[in-house]
């Protein structure tokens, strides 16, 4: 069971895409919002059951209701993913019926340590991949990541070819947003990036967000450029994945575009303000060079934040000390490596 949100869900897949493989005998089921399901198509010995937030699992009936839909599955274990309230009602209803049950630790207490202003223990933590396979390890099962295996290219369909084309070498994508500001590579500098990539014709270079705002950001960002099309908003989420399986990089902020990307076998180029991969939100099998971090010389209290919901005074600027010819360079080194 895991809820939320999508970069956490996305997280979860190269887990459960190994233990399918490593256990091809076991049955998965997640529980997750209907708008993922995609992410867990073609995994095998794997069903997605669908989290009816609005009406059947609503309130804490809702959640007894859940309970007793999933028991009607014949569940013998459950991996709780989430471990918030939801989940854990869940997940307590069944240890009670007899079943095995685990649980993620999040690892607050370290995470406090990397994050704090004060006496800070800057060092790296576990991976939250590494986290869930704890949980299965806590289950009987122990799932080995070394060896990834990842989904074939997704074949493109006309819609798609419609949008971007077929006059490229390389496809580049771009994902210049995150939910909290202080993840933001400033638009100015992204705009700098995106000029020096689109100098490059052979390249095709594909802007992705959500939402009226962003879009309309995204089209002054790819202003006059024909190799520089903006992809939000014009497929749909399973065409956009699609889409994203077929880049050869994929440049993103600390999001959930940078872990989509990764699940499905991409290279992906992460840039972090205020957060910083030692808190374990690193994209999945990328090695740590791919990870751009503002300057901690310049701004020592880095990283400020886990999930970069906290704003530090002083700080609102700490992601300009990721020169654009740093970014470009690393995108090209991965393109052409």
């Amino acid at each position: 069971m895991r809820l939320s949100a999508m970069g956490d869900v996305a997280m979860t897949v190269p887990v459960l895409r190994a233990f399918t493989n490593q256990y091809p005998e076991v049955k998965i089921t997640v529980v997750s919002r209907p708008f993922f399901k995609p992410f867990f198509d073609g995994i095998p010995n794997l069903t997605f059951f669908s989290f009816d937030e609005k009406e059947r699992h609503k309130g804490f009936k809702g959640l007894l209701q859940l309970f007793k839909d999933l028991k009607a599955l014949q569940i013998d274990a459950f991996a709780d993913l989430h471990n918030v309230l939801r989940s854990k009602v869940v997940r307590t209803l069944f240890a009670l019926c007899g079943k095995k049950v685990a649980a993620v630790d999040k690892g607050r207490a370290e995470k406090k340590a990397l994050t704090s202003l004060e006496n800070k223990i800057f060092k790296p933590l576990i991976t939250m991949f590494e986290r869930h396979v704890k949980v299965f390890e806590q289950l009987g099962f122990t799932v080995d990541l070394s060896n990834p295996k990842f989904p074939e290219k997704a074949i493109i369909n006309t819609e798609i070819k419609e949008l971007i084309g077929d006059n490229y070498q390389k496809l580049i994508g771009i994902a210049p947003f995150a939910q909290y500001d202080s993840k933001v590579y400033p638009l100015d500098l992204m705009q700098e990036v995106i000029n020096e990539l689109a100098n490059n014709k052979t390249q095709k270079i594909l802007l992705f967000g959500g939402g009226k705002k962003e879009i309309e950001l995204l089209n002054s960002l790819a202003k006059d450029k024909e190799n520089v099309i903006v992809a939000a908003g014009k497929i749909k989420f399973q065409q956009e994945l699609q889409l994203m399986s077929n880049l050869d990089v994929m440049l993103s902020m600390d999001s959930g575009n940078a872990h989509i990307a990764a699940m499905l076998g991409v290279k992906v180029i992460t840039l972090w303000g205020a957060t910083h991969p030692y808190a374990g939100f690193s994209p999945f099998n990328q090695p740590l060079e791919n990870a751009l971090v503002s300057d901690r010389n310049q701004y020592p209290k880095l990283p400020t934040s886990v999930y970069g919901n906290k704003n530090v005074d002083g700080y609102e600027d700490a992601m300009r000390t990721i020169l654009p010819e740093k970014v470009v360079s690393s995108v090209q080194s991965a393109v052409y490596e």
